[in-house]
């Protein structure tokens, strides 16, 4: 058995040249262009703008809990639901086949929700807010069938849910 060995060289002095080039040309006033600035920022313009969402990792813009996730990959759809509240075991549709195994979920509602499936060992918690539909997208490659399945999620009963499984 070989080890591995890493044969990247450091050298301070050449990193310490790129960053200092790096930040002449952000202090030099230029736009994304490469143009001169016409004037420099004011403060008003170098504060971020208010914004009505998120920026969140877990919040995408346009989804939704009112319906199931749409499918992401040209695969089957073993399960999809859509505005669910509180727990559910739910059974696949169709057996799980080998290779890849997906799980989209979105959630809204204060807590956290939990989902496993059943019986390939995948299993993730979703944190839920209030005022965004959160979202998350799991996969796992199966080097086996299962002839059957099951989606469980453990959610607080004011959380509503969607989800879809595909394969």
């Amino acid at each position: 058995m070989g080890k591995l060995t890493d044969q990247t060289v450091i050298r301070p002095a050449h990193g310490l040249a790129v960053l200092a080039a790096a930040v002449a040309l952000c202090v030099s006033g230029c736009t994304e262009e490469g143009e001169p600035a016409s004037h420099p920022p004011t403060s008003r313009s170098a504060q971020p703008s208010p914004s009505k969402t998120s920026d969140r990792a877990e919040h995408i813009e346009g989804e939704t809990v009112s319906e199931a996730p749409k499918q992401v990959n040209d695969g089957q759809v073993l399960l999809s639901v859509a505005s669910r509240k509180g727990n559910a075991e739910l059974p696949l549709t169709k057996e799980i086949g080998v290779g890849r195994l997906a799980i989209q979920v979105n959630c809204q509602g204060d807590g956290t929700i939990e989902v496993s499936v059943e019986p390939v060992g995948l299993s993730f918690p979703l944190e839920c807010v209030e005022q965004e539909v959160s979202s998350t997208y799991n996969e796992i490659i199966l080097k086996r069938a299962r002839s059957e399945g099951s989606v469980r999620v453990e959610a607080p009963s004011g959380v509503r849910w969607a989800l879809t499984a595909e394969q």
